[in-house]
């Protein structure tokens, strides 16, 4: 290469390196260079797009408010109807989440979003999580079976899957019982449906039974029972009690009590019931015998 064409380049070389030692040996003036190209891009997006933001904006807080009020205003009206709190909840929900994808489909809209394919994904999304969740949509299916066939409601006794107690809470996926020692019991809805179910209802029927000595007076020992029965609060009249003997045993002669109670009152009238018959029985003289055994000696 001839002098002088290898002086040019090497004028060009010397240039480039001077302005990259110059952007180098200055950080803070690209720093602010950069900083300031960003403010202009947001300035820009803000003076093109501000406007549709703010109808957006406007219209996701219109909906919430609306969603709110209208949901409400529909509960109070259920509420009047006498509907029972699951359905409310149910229909009062949907009503709002109705009102607030609507309000985010026309927040969507105004951005310039297309709708329509807005729509087609949350529909693949859709598939995708129903696929994934199929567990927790059976409970809802299940919830919303268990709601409006009403196989039982809130207060009523139920057993079934080795469970039992106080329906307290009936949810779109699960079931709340309150168990006889005050422990909770959450049941997954779809654990309900299709299995067999024992509804106690709002009252419960006590299984008592006493044993007398064979030599007792046996209308005497029932009238006793009855009258202790009628002046127990926790026993209820109507329906009336059940009294009557059930088993001639080995030492005894059995009498059966199934008197009825509310369900606050089960567990307590148990103890309270067998204590007063034993108080009568002995203020009567009326034996209640232990196991006896009767041995007779052979001569050799």
């Amino acid at each position: 290469m001839s002098t002088r064409r290898l002086f040019p380049f090497v004028l060009t070389l010397l240039a480039v390196q001077a302005a990259q030692a110059a952007q180098t040996s200055d950080p803070l003036a690209n720093t602010a260079k950069q900083a300031g190209a960003l403010k202009d891009k947001i300035i820009d997006f803000v003076l093109l797009h501000g406007p549709a933001l703010l109808g957006a904006l406007i219209m996701m807080v219109a909906g919430y408010i609306v969603a709110g009020w209208v949901g409400g205003f529909v509960d109070r009206g259920l509420e009047r109807k006498q509907l029972e709190p699951p359905i409310r909840m149910l229909i009062t929900r949907i009503t709002r989440v109705l009102i607030l994808v609507l309000a985010a489909l026309m927040a969507a809209d105004t951005l310039g979003f297309k709708v329509t394919a807005v729509l087609g994904a949350i529909g693949v999304a859709g598939v995708g999580i129903g696929l994934a969740m199929q567990g927790v949509l059976g409970s809802l299916v299940a919830g919303l079976l268990i709601i409006f066939t009403k196989p039982f409601r809130v207060g009523e006794y139920i057993a079934l899957i080795g469970v039992e107690g106080q329906v307290q809470q009936i949810e779109l996926f699960s079931t709340t019982l309150t168990h006889p020692d005050r422990s909770r019991v959450v049941i997954p809805n779809r654990k309900i449906v299709g299995e067999v179910l024992h509804n106690y209802g709002a009252i419960r029927q006590l299984d008592l039974v006493v044993g007398v000595a064979y030599r007792t007076d046996l209308n005497e020992a029932v009238s006793i029972i009855n009258t202790t029965l009628q002046q127990s609060p926790r026993v209820l009249k109507d329906p009336a009690p059940a009294v009557g003997i059930s088993t001639l045993a080995d030492s005894s002669i059995n009498i059966a009590i199934k008197p009825w109670t509310s369900l606050p009152d089960f567990g307590p009238a148990r103890a309270e019931l067998y204590q007063a018959i034993v108080e009568r029985f002995r203020e009567r003289k009326i034996e209640i015998p232990f196991p006896q055994r009767e041995v007779r000696m052979l001569n050799d």
